[in-house]
């Protein structure tokens, strides 16, 4: 690992950045401190700044480091802009957290493992290659992607470690992008992360690169990426016993993370997924001469200027001598340069024709290298002789092609939305076993679906008081005929008083065919073919803030009809002779919950500053009318005090203790064997977690380009029913460090 970071961090810094930059030091702070320059004379007397390793009788150059970032809506590649997260030292100690920045998330513990969100409304509907979501912490969609223009090369380089040899997490990441021209820019981004984690058999090792490319010309517009994915993670299934963490005290001595059995043994999922992406445009307009003050209008040259444009000395002689003849070459010469002038023009597209491809591809493995326990399933294989040393393989790809014309916003006073038609083709190809594989040979089934929807959208999103969009999308041929989705949102800024008052609003209507994988998926531990009724989602959610006061209340509603979900069923294992259980077989199915299911959800985030004091705060509120299915913790806590301030003007220096907390509740399991969060089976003995306080202490500094931090997690210990997830303990106590460096030039 060492090797490896060593060796990208070399190439980095030395094919992008010159050598110079290490030394430099100039006035631009991307974070707001002041200039740590003293200054010296000069070779003639005058002050001039101090330099390292410079010769300072050569002027300072200065580097420009403005920039400015974008993100893609994916469907019609719509321009969303975004600010870079990555210059903000503020809460950096949580930017590597699996489970969030402010805990948002259950997860297996592991740097990289699997997430589900623990609040509702933050939850995706399943995607069709469903294996890559929970690994969204990692995984770099079209949508998430950062596009940055930028006067000069930009470089982030981030690096975060903790643990030992034994357990230890390692995280690199480098994000650069450099500009072609004022119109074309380009850039890549690599993420590699290796945890191994606390406790046994969970190893994480993560791997992407990701290439981008972008052109933004008045007439042609180009959006492009290409992303490599690669994510293999150790599946333990859990500790065997959870009483090495509910009753510690009942064992002879203390036992470490370590010492602690787990359920599997040699057990992997990995995922390999690809992503290639193009959205570009032609846009046909007209140029609007701009009008120009008549201070800023260049004036005409006097007489005798005029008059030197007469290149002939002779000519200007014979011309003057003949004052009628004189004034008739003065006055076309006037007329001359009148018409010489041309005003400013700038084009203003009216109508786009937009073209989006994307292509994605997946492989999912889950195998097993070793034994598994006979009473691990519930079933016998559903094919091949045993469960030890298999491969399960499915396969998954989707070509989609989007056509669309818009007519764009603003192309005259009248026009004050634009209105965009499109028509979507997707090509979706899946391969899973077939049940006639054996130790020997494998046999596949191959499913191709063929997907045609159309729909459009309304969009403003020009001026500062009012945007909104809205669309709607309606699948006319292929398996989801007749699905239907429809949906809006929209944001109002005023002034209310000395107060700046933002409130956004979304609404949604989806009425979706179930995802594929949970139509079908076959696998040596797993298998089921349903036809299930399409689900239905009606969403109305809102935001309001206040900036005056750091105040944002989020508030939303949603009805479920037809709800799909994942969920585990167990066989109790009796010992001989007796009724008393001592231990449950399983299977994983999915099932469709019949009638509606209302979710309510409410969060307040409140922020107080007072001098050098901070207290950052988030507490969600949120009810499932079926908890059984769907279940939600009734409460979730966010909070952050701490102290910010400078030391000589030059360090930023954060100092504090964050905590996270939520209410007990029958969190959902993790089948390992479908890489997947799943509901627990409500016709057995079910496991709560929560109602722990998880605390984490941290110093945060920022010194010109370079952050970093230092975190001691988990300071209060292991309390009872101290779990990410049924059977999955939380870390012990451990010290976390990160460090992030930006290079201009």
């Amino acid at each position: 690992m060492r090797k490896f970071v060593s060796l990208c961090l070399f190439l980095l810094l030395h094919l992008s950045l010159p050598l110079s930059a290490w030394a430099q030091f100039d006035d631009t702070d991307p974070f707001g401190n002041e200039s740590m320059d003293g200054t010296t004379l000069g070779p003639d007397g005058t002050p001039k700044k101090m330099t390292w390793g410079r010769d300072t009788t050569k002027t300072d150059k200065t580097v420009p480091t403005e920039f400015h970032q974008w993100r893609l809506e994916e469907r019609l590649g719509t321009i969303l802009p975004e600010l870079y997260n990555d210059t903000l030292p503020h809460a950096f100690q949580n930017f590597n957290a699996t489970d969030g920045p402010r805990g948002e998330y259950i997860i297996l513990g592991n740097l990289g493992s699997p997430r589900y969100a623990i609040n509702f409304l933050d939850r995706p509907l399943v995607d069709d290659l469903m294996f890559i979501q929970p690994y969204d912490y990692f995984h770099t969609s079209v949508g998430s992607l950062l596009f940055t223009n930028t006067k000069s090369p930009l470089t982030n380089l981030q690096y975060h470690k903790a643990g030992t040899k034994l357990n230890g997490q390692d995280r690199f990441r480098a994000y650069f992008a450099t500009n072609v021209n004022k119109q074309a820019g380009m850039g890549f981004k690599i993420d590699y992360l290796y945890g191994r984690g606390y406790y046994n058999n969970q190893a994480n090792s993560q791997f992407g690169g990701t290439v981008f490319g972008y052109y933004q010309g008045e007439i042609y517009e180009m959006h492009a990426m290409a992303s490599w994915e690669h994510m293999k993670m150790g599946e333990n299934g859990g500790i065997s016993n959870d009483t090495y963490i509910t009753d510690p005290e009942s064992f002879p001595r203390k036992v470490s993370s370590r010492d602690i059995p787990t359920v599997l043994s040699s057990v992997w999922n990995r995922n390999d997924h690809h992503t290639y992406y193009l959205t570009h445009r032609l846009n046909a307009g007209v140029y609007h001469d701009i009008e120009v003050p008549d201070s800023l209008k260049p004036k005409m040259p006097g007489e005798d200027e005029l008059f030197t444009r007469i290149k002939s000395d002779s000519l200007r002689e014979v011309i003057k001598e003949d004052s009628i003849r004189y004034a008739l070459v003065i006055d076309s010469l006037k007329q001359q340069w009148t018409s010489e002038q041309v005003p400013p023009r700038e084009f203003i597209p009216v109508t786009s024709f937009i073209h989006t491809l994307n292509v994605r591809r997946l492989t999912h493995d889950n195998y097993s290298r070793g034994h598994i326990p006979s009473s691990y399933f519930s079933h016998a294989p559903y094919y091949r002789s045993s469960y030890d040393s298999f491969t399960d393989e499915t396969r998954a790809l989707s070509v989609k092609n989007t056509l669309g014309v818009q007519l764009r916003e603003g192309f005259n006073k009248w026009a004050k939305a634009g209105i965009t038609l499109f028509a979507s083709h997707e090509l979706r190809h899946f391969t899973l076993p077939d049940s006639l594989t054996t130790d020997t040979t494998n046999v596949w089934n191959r499913y191709n679906e063929n997907h045609i929807s159309v729909g459009g959208e309304i969009q403003k999103m020009m001026g500062r008081l009012l945007h909104f969009r809205a669309g709607a999308e309606f699948w006319v041929v292929g398996p989801y005929a007749g699905d239907l989705e429809i949906y809006g949102n929209g944001d109002l800024n005023f002034r209310l008083g000395r107060d700046t008052v933002h409130f956004e609003a979304n609404a949604s209507f989806k009425n979706l065919g179930a995802p594929f994988y949970y139509d079908h998926f076959h696998s040596q531990t797993t298998w089921w073919d349903h036809s299930f009724s399409q689900e239905t989602h009606t969403r109305i959610e809102g935001k309001l803030s206040i900036d005056r006061t750091n105040t944002s209340l989020r508030f939303g509603i949603e009805n479920i009809s037809n709800y799909l979900y994942l969920t585990n069923i167990f066989t109790p294992i009796y010992d001989e002779g007796t009724e008393d259980i001592r231990g449950y077989s399983r299977a994983v199915d999915v099932r469709q919950q019949s009638g509606s299911i209302q979710v309510l959800s409410a969060a307040l985030q409140q922020d107080f500053h007072f001098g050098i004091f901070h207290w950052d705060n988030t507490v969600t509120w949120q009810k499932s009318s079926k908890q059984d299915v769907l279940p939600l913790p009734t409460i979730s806590v966010y909070t952050n005090p701490y102290l910010r301030f400078r030391l000589a003007k030059v360090l930023g220096v954060e100092v504090g203790a964050d905590m996270r907390f939520y209410t007990k509740y029958y969190a959902p399991d993790y089948a390992p064997f479908v890489n997947q969060f799943v509901v627990q089976d409500v016709s057995q003995a079910r496991m709560k977690i929560g109602g722990n306080p998880l605390a984490h202490a941290y110093i945060n500094f920022d010194i010109k380009r370079v952050r970093g931090y230092v975190q001691y997690t988990n300071f209060i210990g292991a309390r009872k029913n101290a779990f990410w997830a049924p059977h999955y303990p939380i870390d012990p106590a451990g010290l976390h460090f990160g460090i992030s460096w930006n290079f201009y030039d």
